[in-house]
């Protein structure tokens, strides 16, 4: 059986206040848990249905009804698990470093943190209004790709100003990037899902670039900031 102190615990990491008061957050999924439990990422309570062969001290047997006390999920899946949240590393300026301008959505921070893992981005820094890393949904969209990316969170503003690298943003009015010489290391600015790149930020870029439409009306107004960093971390890796 579950404690009232758990269930309590559990469900207040729901909220970012309180994941970053207790430093903990929330994997749910075999899968996902599996992930973590092989990386650097310090295990603090394992919640399950079924035997998960780990360190007993970390497991706890639970019935299917007390995972559905604490599933964040509509449709629990057999385990759920509590993690430390790990201290950030350092920033190393070199290779290609993705920066974050207040995206708010939970599903595109996830991706975007997966395509940094599939194209080899270290370093991902995100505006202090961007969404909470170790927010459940973020988790659930990364698959596990948040145990190998360095997610810093800060004042854009004054980091932009004070590396040494080329910054590029996205917008819808910049040069070609299919036409672009693009570097081996610079910075890579994605903008907020419905008012893109801030003007505080946007002074700061040092060259502008888009992704060109090809339709022929020339009607779509934008292309979702996932996709869209996708297509740019492609060409800066073709070079």
């Amino acid at each position: 059986m579950l404690s009232k102190n758990q269930i309590k615990l559990i469900n207040s990491l729901k909220q970012k206040k309180y994941r970053l008061q207790h430093e903990l957050f929330v994997v749910e999924g075999v899968k996902a848990i599996s992930e973590l439990l092989r990386s650097h990422f310090e295990l603090y309570a394992l919640y399950t249905t079924e035997p998960f062969n780990i360190d007993a001290k970390h497991e706890v047997l639970i019935s299917q009804t007390d995972l559905k006390r604490i599933s964040f999920l509509t449709t629990p899946n057999t385990a759920l698990a509590v993690f430390k949240i790990p201290e950030t590393k350092p920033i190393e300026e070199s290779g290609l470093i993705v920066a974050l301008d207040d995206v708010r959505d939970p599903g595109n921070l996830g991706t975007i943190i997966r395509l940094c893992d599939w194209f080899g981005v270290a370093h991902l820094v995100c505006s202090k209004g961007t969404v909470d890393c170790y927010n459940p949904k973020v988790i659930q969209a990364t698959m596990g790709s948040i145990t190998r990316i360095n997610t810093s969170y800060m004042d854009l503003e004054a980091y932009l100003k004070a590396s040494d690298l080329p910054v590029f943003g996205a917008f819808m009015d910049g040069a070609n990037v299919y036409k672009s010489k693009l570097p081996e290391s610079g910075i890579l600015v994605m903008g907020n899902e419905a008012n893109g790149v801030s003007k505080h930020v946007e002074a700061l870029i040092t060259e502008k670039i888009a992704i060109p439409r090809f339709g022929k009306l020339q009607e779509t107004e934008s292309l979702n900031v996932a996709m869209a960093t996708a297509i740019l971390l492609s060409e800066f890796k073709r070079g």
